[in-house]
């Protein structure tokens, strides 16, 4: 049965128009020049007090038909609620949460420190040239990869060439002389023996041969210092690394004294970590690097999300910054892809122990409240306990547990937000939310 009866609102309408039509006829047939002659004042009372009038009607009449359309639309409402029955929203009840569900595991749990770090190349040099001269050859592509010994560049070698020769002959040459001298010295001997000639002759003779001994010796120095000098002209690398960009093209003048070089090269296989860390965590690391256990150390890029390359600590520095209070650490990795880069910033991280058969939860399970830390466990009939639980230590996103879950246990790591203890929850895959 309708709340609403309709001829109540036909009479409602007829009502309106009947008001309406009376006040417009009785508005027509006012002269309303000749009141305006007559009483002028009366003239603004009237069409005032009219026009008031017909406006409460009209509102009056208005509210009553909006009242009524609402109490219509509430009274089907209603009734589509009565047919229903149990589907009703009032008796349904609140809908299930959706939150999303890790496992909680048994495993080796890593305890790390964290330090911001630097790449520092193994050796680096300027190479230079060891003579002056013109720079005749440019044998290498800027970061060129380059092995101990292989040819860089060539100064002109002719003029070096030519001070070997000249050396070379004067060598020679003082041999020859020596070689005359000491033949004159053993026919002195002979001359002496038969006393055909003085004494202080054949002295004479071998002090001269001594004198050419010595000659020869220094030629023999000229001839092996034109040699290195010739040698000079040729320009090597002095280990393996990367070389960098050119600072000097051939044709042009170079000379010892040049502070730039040639160009640069770096030894970046293997390279080196150069990293801090608070000294409070100082103790636990000497434990394990002086019994020799391999200490692994991960760099990561500057956003700390991704694994650059694994090294090795390779030296611990003997003392601790006093303004800072860190100290600094240095780890070794083979850079084998070429990752790494000299200067280049990273993160590192150090394992210091590892914990066998830990309790491991995901670290954005756990909750803090004033009753201290516990996560959300879900039951088997798919709602929540709030669990209280005890934490050993929290590496990226791992927590250890101490005390509170088991292996196996399923706990909420995201919707918390609705959730309180005893609370439906519909479990939502990761790979669809």
């Amino acid at each position: 049965m309708s709340l609403i009866n309709p001829d109540r609102i036909a009479a409602w309408r007829r009502s309106l128009s009947q008001a309406s039509a009376k006040w417009t006829h009785q508005f027509k047939q006012t002269d309303w020049r000749h009141v305006a002659r007559t009483a002028p004042g009366r003239l603004k009372t009237a069409g005032h007090a009219h026009l008031t009038a017909f406006k409460a009607r009209r509102k009056r009449d208005q509210w009553l038909i909006g009242g009524g359309a609402f109490l219509l639309v509430v009274g089907a409402y209603a009734l589509i609620g009565f047919l229903n029955g149990d589907s009703s929203p009032l008796k349904r009840g609140k809908p299930p949460t959706p939150v999303g569900v890790q496992a909680v595991v048994e495993g080796v749990f890593p305890v790390l420190v964290d330090g911001l770090g630097t790449v520092t190349a193994r050796r680096e040099v300027v190479i230079r040239t060891r003579i002056d001269g013109q720079l005749d050859k440019v044998l290498f592509q800027e970061g060129q990869m380059v092995k101990a010994g292989d040819l860089i560049a060539v100064v002109d070698p002719r003029v070096y060439e030519a001070k070997v020769m000249q050396a070379r002959g004067k060598l020679e040459q003082d041999q020859a002389l020596l070689k005359d001298h000491r033949i004159k010295l053993q026919r002195y001997q002979t001359l002496y023996k038969q006393d055909s000639i003085a004494r202080q002759d054949l002295d004479s003779q071998a002090a001269l041969v001594q004198q050419y001994e010595g000659v020869i010796a220094v030629d023999k120095g000229a001839l092996d210092d034109a040699l290195t000098q010739l040698s000079y002209t040729q320009i090597v690398a002095p280990f393996d690394g990367r070389l960098g960009l050119r600072k000097v093209d051939a044709g042009n003048i170079v000379k010892t004294s040049d502070a730039n070089g040639i160009v640069t090269l770096t030894q970046i296989q293997p390279i080196d970590v150069l990293f801090t860390i608070p000294s409070e965590q100082l103790p636990r690391i000497l434990a394990r690097f002086n019994a020799g256990d391999p200490m692994p150390v991960q760099a990561y890029d500057r956003n700390f999300k991704n694994v650059l390359a694994t090294g090795t600590l390779k030296s611990i520095d003997n003392v601790i910054d006093a303004t800072t209070g860190m100290v600094k650490l240095k780890a070794e990795y083979s850079n084998d892809n070429n990752v790494l880069f000299p200067n280049q910033f990273v993160n590192a991280r150090l394992e210091v122990a590892s914990i066998p058969n830990a309790i491991i939860a995901p670290s954005n399970a756990i909750l803090r409240g004033s009753q201290g830390t516990y996560v959300y466990v879900v039951t088997a009939e798919n709602t929540v306990t709030a669990t209280p639980v005890k934490l050993g230590g929290v590496q990226g996103n791992q927590a250890e547990i101490i005390e509170g879950l088991a292996p196996g246990a399923t706990v909420v790591i995201d919707g918390f937000d609705k959730l309180k203890p005893g609370a439906k929850v519909n479990i939502v895959p990761r790979t669809t939310r």
